[in-house]
Parts: structure tokens; sequence; C-alpha cells
């Protein structure tokens, strides 16, 4: 927790507190020390990972799904080393990190690069260029009206907007709030779920998640996906988490292109080989319904939900959890407004084009994340895709030489090396 007051301006402001944000500034720190005293990071938790945690416990999620080498620290091999006893919290293939290691390595990671106070307590509702001592710079409006001025803002805010089916708008009658959620707000912890009937709409490996933890909690669960269901190891394939892929990727010059890349990269959600054998276990025991090629065209709640298919089937359920996904549209990020209309970027399909420093062109205000897919490509969001942003934001913060520079020419590839 930030145990100093708040300074009227700073070098450097991290908008966030999760994986990226904290791979962000030990990679910071590796190449400019001094650094400490000049960044701040500001998450209204005030604490490191708060939401990455909240989530992982809140769905029963037992490991990540990104091999051991992807992880805050500089060095690829500092996990493996945290491990060295624990090989057993190291899932197969390719060494999943458990929950709980992973955790435990990055309170490891904080201690060792002296972070456990750099999180300033508060949330960031606006930002807003200004001019000071006639260079631009940048006013942090927190929620409780006080200001302060930085030189450089990084946005790492981690996932997009929830996505929500059309006929979510459309429900005319009353509802329980907690009858119908987004997968980003249930928490199974605290739920009694004993003979309950949850509806889980969605493909992607939180819905397999859910569907797991409502079971294990005493509930019957129908799973019903728009299409048949992928199953893959990762949510981009491996060729995605090095050069195999991203060389291509770089090569390509159309931005529309590069969006179309993303998206059949992703292609939409899966579940892991491990999941799908879950699953399939539950199915065969009653437990599940699984319901594939299947959309809802309506709902609505008579002290239940009544469901209706594309099929013309109609059923009842108690809960419908929406496992739909995030959406990204810098467009739509509150914390982007007053920016893009000051420093107007081209966009494409709701996602900025940047600079070669992930800056929207001619500011000093820098994008992590999925936000910044046309560069980093379909693992953006992931942790190596942080690791990549690292290579290009690093530089030119820590370089004060290095001048704002133009979004790429349609004819100048994007280097992902």
């Amino acid at each position: 927790m930030w145990d100093k007051t708040l300074p009227n301006r700073i070098q450097v402001a991290i908008i966030g507190a999760g994986p990226q944000a904290l791979t962000l500034v030990t990679h910071l720190l590796q190449k400019r020390a001094k650094l400490r005293q000049k960044l701040m990071i500001f998450d209204p938790s005030g604490n490191w990972l708060s939401q990455w945690q909240h989530q992982f416990a809140a769905q029963d999620i037992l490991h990540l799904r990104s091999p051991a080498v992807h992880h805050p620290d500089p060095d690829p091999f500092a996990l493996r080393r945290f491990a060295e006893n624990r090989s057993h919290e190291l899932f197969p293939p390719y060494d999943l990190p458990g929950t709980q290691l992973f955790k435990e390595f990055c309170q490891d990671v904080i201690q060792r690069w002296q972070l456990q106070h750099q999180v300033y307590p508060a949330k960031v509702v606006q930002i807003l260029p200004t001019q000071q001592l006639g260079r631009p710079h940048f006013q942090l409006i927190l929620e409780d009206g006080r200001l302060i001025i930085a030189r450089k803002v990084v946005l790492a805010t981690g996932g997009g907007m929830k996505q929500c089916p059309a006929w979510v708008s459309q429900i005319s009658s009353p509802y329980p709030p907690e009858s119908l959620c987004h997968a980003q707000q249930v928490d199974l912890r605290t739920l009694n779920l004993a003979g309950k009937h949850i509806l889980i709409i969605g493909g992607g490996l939180s819905s397999g998640h859910l569907a797991m933890g409502a079971i294990k909690r005493g509930a019957k669960v129908t799973l019903m996906t728009r299409r048949r269901l992928q199953e893959k190891l990762f949510d981009a394939e491996p060729g995605w988490l090095g050069p195999k892929y991203l060389k291509g990727f770089a090569a390509e010059l159309n931005w529309h292109h590069r969006w179309q890349m993303i998206q059949q990269a992703r292609n939409g959600g899966s579940m892991t080989p491990a999941m799908m054998l879950k699953l399939r276990r539950a199915s065969r025991q009653g437990q599940l319904i699984l319901q594939e090629n299947c959309q809802v065209i309506a709902a609505n709640w008579q002290s239940q939900w009544q469901v209706e298919c594309d099929r013309g089937q109609s059923h009842d359920f108690d809960r419908i959890w929406l496992a739909t996904g995030t959406k990204f549209d810098v467009t739509q990020h509150p914390l982007l407004q007053k920016i893009l209309e000051t420093y107007p970027p081209e966009i494409v399909k709701g996602l900025s084009i940047l600079d070669k420093h992930l800056r929207i062109p001619g500011s000093e205000c820098f994008i992590m994340g999925g936000f910044a897919a046309l560069h980093i490509g379909p693992v953006a969001r992931n942790l190596y895709g942080g690791k990549i942003a690292c290579s290009r934001i690093v530089p030119a913060i820590v370089k004060p030489s290095l001048a704002l520079s133009q979004p790429y020419p349609i004819s100048t590839p994007t280097s992902l090396q």
C-alpha cells in the first residue's frame, strides 16, 4: 500500500496494477533504477494484481493458461527457479503455473523489486492533455477530485468492455440483478447453488470454469454455445508466442488485414483439452447439458427465466451467466476521450494505430494490452503480449532523446521482434 503523500506532479503515471503493469515496472527499473522515484501506479485497490487474483479465485481457476516462462519478471526462468521444489504445481503440458504458485511468485517479484508501496489507492476518472512550462503533459483527475500532473501516461487497464448479446437489452420484465450476470460479475465463493439450474452462454474457458464451479456447488448447468466447442491448449496457437507467426503479422501492411488475422487467431473462445475432459465427464454424469450450435433469441423473467432458443425450444433457468467476453474499442474507453480529441489517431475496428513505441501518435500516452493488438498481435492481452509491449514502451520512457514519432505509414511493417 502506498505510504507517501500524493505529489503534485510525476514523470510517469501507470493506470492499472495488473500483470502487464507489473511487467512494465520491473522492465523499466531493470533499465533505469532511478525511475522508482519518478513513477506512480494508480489502482483503486492500492495493491498489485488485485483484480487478477479476484477473478482467478472467483472462478475457481486452478492454473494459468500461459507457460511458466511467461510472467512479470524480466528473467524468463525466474518462475521455474521459484518453483524448484514445487514441480507438482506446474501443470502439463508446457508447465502451466498453478494459481497459488503464480500468486506467491508475483509477491516475490514485488518484494525483490521493492514495489510493495508503489501502488496509489485511487481511481483515475479522467485524463486531460495540458501544457506545463511549454511542454505537453497530462492532468489526471482522481475520483475524489484531487489532481496530479504527469509527463507520460501508460494505460494498462486490462480488459475491454463487457460484451452482452443483443437480446439482453430487449428484456422487458424486471428481474433480480443476480439472476443475470456477466461472467466477470460472478463470484462462485459467495454462492449457494444447490438445486439451481444455471444457463451459461459462451464457449470460452471462463464458461468452462464457471460450469464446473457451479456443478461443484450443487447446480445443474446448461452450457450453450453458438457453434461447436473448440478445443485448444492456448487461446491462440503456440506459434503466436514467438516469431513463427509474428513475423508474418509484422509483414502485413494493411491494418484491416491485421485485424482479421487477430480474429482468426483467437477465433472466439476455446476450451483446453483438460477442461473438455471435465465437461464431457460432467455431461455423462447428467450434471451438465451441452447445447452447441444454439443461441438464445429471447428471455423473460417470471420468478424464473423463460428462455427461447433459435431451435424453437423453450427452457426454464434460475440464473443466466454471460461468458460472452469483452470488446476493445478505444473510442469507448472513458480515460481516452480527451486524449483522442487532442491527438486524433487513425482507428481500425475500434483499435488505434499507434507509433512504434505504442503511443497515440503525437502524444506521450502509451497503451498496453488488448487495445494495442494491431501492433502486438493476437496475444496482446496475455502475459507474453505484455513483454512484447514492454520492449516497445521501455526505450521511449528511459531515453528522453527518443522524439515523438508518427504512426506507421501503411508501407512500413511493424517489427515484432
